[in-house]
């Protein structure tokens, strides 16, 4: 079976193969740091051999509980934030018709909620469900988190309302922690169907957990061979050697080394803008740590090549780029001709529209090493579960290695708590007197 290509020669131009095979012995006393958990952040690490450990009977029963959701409701909301949603969101919209939300429904459209505290978002969300059959998947550990705790309070109190408690208790699911917490003490209470978020893997690196999971199958997605792309992924990535996983994590650290302090995910498949604002998150919290890291941002070619192409032209040259692209497409489109060719298209005339995004793709590449950015490219095969199994898992283990490499801690994220605490002393919760007072004399 195809498995996804990863190259680094278009970064010659900025760093060399010696200095990233410098890298090699750092790279492999970071694996080993994974492989063995001895490096910071190891009761973190659930992560790391999951595809290789989940149990047959935990994916039936998501299998099971999905059909339910399925069969019962027009609507599913999943409820989070962050990598409680990121990553199902990702994986539905790289496998979805672009234009399903317009189609007659195979199945209940899965929406998201909990991920902003938007109220025109919340309201027109509210407006939507009133008078539909809808089911809940609410995702946290703790069951407070501000953003999805709101969410979640006002969707269950509106679908108990409208379909009463024996339907809201069978169609709520909740993703939490094994013991304690609020939303598990809720869970128990009302019966609900619930699955564990383990306490050693964190949000970003949750996709492959009932996290993700669930979601993704109330979808009508094959989470079976999802979990089977990771698994190669997996087993492919173990050893230091002859590791894909490694040649980026080097390469990038190279790159950064070298004044490449930005680095920009560009995809030229619409279906893939989810995958990178995953990527955004998993890179960006588990890097930007003791004033380092690379920044990740992102770009959906060829759209931003009307807009951001410019910038990374002609800009500071602090970036570089990781193109993902996509083989095969699920379907054909060729151009007809015309015979006024008003617009000057017929000499493309027959072709078919990839043949011209994969030119537009090449011809940016070209355009952007000629330009001084250095270019990492990443090949799917084609969109499908198996291959975004394949590079979920490639990512993450990639991110692991990589944070190693610049000597953080990849596993935590203590810089997230600040912006909380200000916001609970605006907000005046109690709890947070002293806080409130201290803040409340810097306005």
């Amino acid at each position: 079976m195809d498995s996804i290509k990863f190259e680094n020669r278009n970064v010659g131009g900025t760093v060399s193969k010696d200095a990233i095979n410098a890298l090699q012995s750092k790279a492999a006393e970071a694996v080993e740091k994974l492989e063995q958990g001895t490096g910071a952040g190891n009761d973190f690490l659930g992560w790391l051999h999951l595809p290789t450990s989940l149990d047959e009977a935990l994916i039936a029963d998501i299998e099971k509980t999905a059909a339910l959701l399925r069969a019962d409701c027009e609507y599913v909301v999943a409820i989070g934030i962050g990598g409680s949603y990121l990553g199902a969101k990702a994986v539905i919209e790289a496998l979805s018709d672009s234009f399903a939300a317009l189609k007659p429904a195979n199945g209940p459209r899965v929406l998201f909620a909990g991920q902003n505290i938007g109220e025109d978002y919340m309201s027109e969300l509210i407006n939507l469900l009133d008078g539909k059959k809808f089911g809940i998947i609410v995702i946290s550990k703790s069951g407070t988190t501000t953003e999805p705790a709101i969410a979640f309070r006002l969707l269950k109190e509106m679908l108990e309302k409208q379909e009463g408690k024996a339907f809201a208790s069978k169609h709520i699911v909740a993703v939490t922690d094994k013991a304690r917490g609020a939303l598990r003490s809720l869970a128990d209470t009302e019966g609900y169907t619930s699955y564990v978020i383990e306490d050693n893997v964190g949000g970003r690196f949750s996709v492959l957990t009932p996290v993700g999971l669930l979601p993704i199958a109330v979808a009508g997605f094959d989470i079976r061979a999802l979990i089977d792309g990771a698994r190669a992924m997996e087993l492919a990535t173990v050893s230091p050697d002859d590791n894909i996983a490694v040649e980026y994590a080097k390469t990038r650290n190279a790159l950064y080394a070298a004044g490449k302090k930005i680095e920009i995910l560009v995809n030229y498949n619409p279906k893939l803008h989810f995958l990178a604002e995953w990527w955004k998150q998993l890179y960006g919290e588990s890097e930007g740590k003791d004033h380092k890291g690379i920044f990740p941002a992102s770009v959906d070619n060829s759209t931003d090549l009307h807009s951001m192409g410019q910038w990374i032209q002609d800009g500071e040259r602090t970036i570089f780029e990781t193109v993902i692209s996509v083989a095969r497409q699920q379907h054909e489109v060729k151009i007809p001709a015309d015979a006024d060719n008003l617009d000057g298209l017929n000499y493309i005339a027959g072709k078919r529209i990839d043949q011209v995004n994969k030119m537009a793709e090449l011809g940016t590449v070209i355009a952007h090493i000629d330009g001084g950015v250095p270019n990492i490219h990443i090949t799917l095969p084609e969109l499908s579960e198996y291959y975004l199994g394949e590079i979920i898992y490639f990512f993450e283990k990639a991110c692991g290695i990589s944070g190693y490499i610049l000597d953080v801690n990849p596993f935590n994220q203590p810089g997230v708590e600040a912006y909380k605490k200000n916001m609970f002393a605006l907000l005046e919760k109690p709890g947070y007197e002293e806080e409130t007072k201290a803040i409340q004399a810097k306005l």
